[in-house]
């Protein structure tokens, strides 16, 4: 009995892989995985030296304080005080704004407007079939009408 679903189970294993999902998926990981490289770069070398222009240049070292004093030693652990370590949520903020702006603006919308031109080509064509198709049944009710009229029986065009 385990010999007959043996088979299966790795049939459907191979099907599950398989699947355009699964693949698709495992492409956006691997794409999405250096495509953070790419967006953390533009942060750390644009963005956070724009943000330094005005204060400091790692957004990490933006706080506030709750209770004073705050002490946070360099290793992050918080000597005393309440910290409220806001310049770090900011940098998180900043990177996913750019990230998404990014994915679509230079994903999204050109795939977005390539479909659509896509769907609009086919419509013509679709269209265009049916003018062809409209058109070569007036030329045979035409040449029907002319073979009538040739042979004599002078009815004048059949109706349909």
């Amino acid at each position: 009995m385990s010999a007959k679903r043996d088979p299966n189970i790795l049939e459907g294993f191979k099907a599950f892989l398989m699947r355009g999902n699964v693949v698709d998926l495992a492409v956006a990981v691997v794409i999405g995985a250096a495509f953070t490289n790419i967006v953390n770069s533009v942060v750390k070398g644009v963005i956070n030296p724009v943000v330094g222009a005005i204060g400091t240049q790692n957004l990490d070292h933006y706080s506030s304080c709750l209770k004073d004093p705050c002490k946070v030693g360099a290793d992050g652990t918080v000597k005393s005080g309440v910290p409220i370590l806001w310049g770090s949520v900011l940098g998180a903020t900043l990177t996913f704004v750019i990230t998404a702006a990014v994915v679509y603006f230079l994903m999204v919308l050109p795939m977005s407007k390539y479909l659509a031109r896509q769907a609009a080509r086919k419509a013509a064509r679709e269209g265009t079939k049916e003018i062809i198709e409209v058109t070569e049944l007036e030329v045979l009710k035409e040449i029907r009408d002319a073979l009538l009229a040739q042979n004599g029986q002078g009815r004048g065009p059949a109706k349909s």
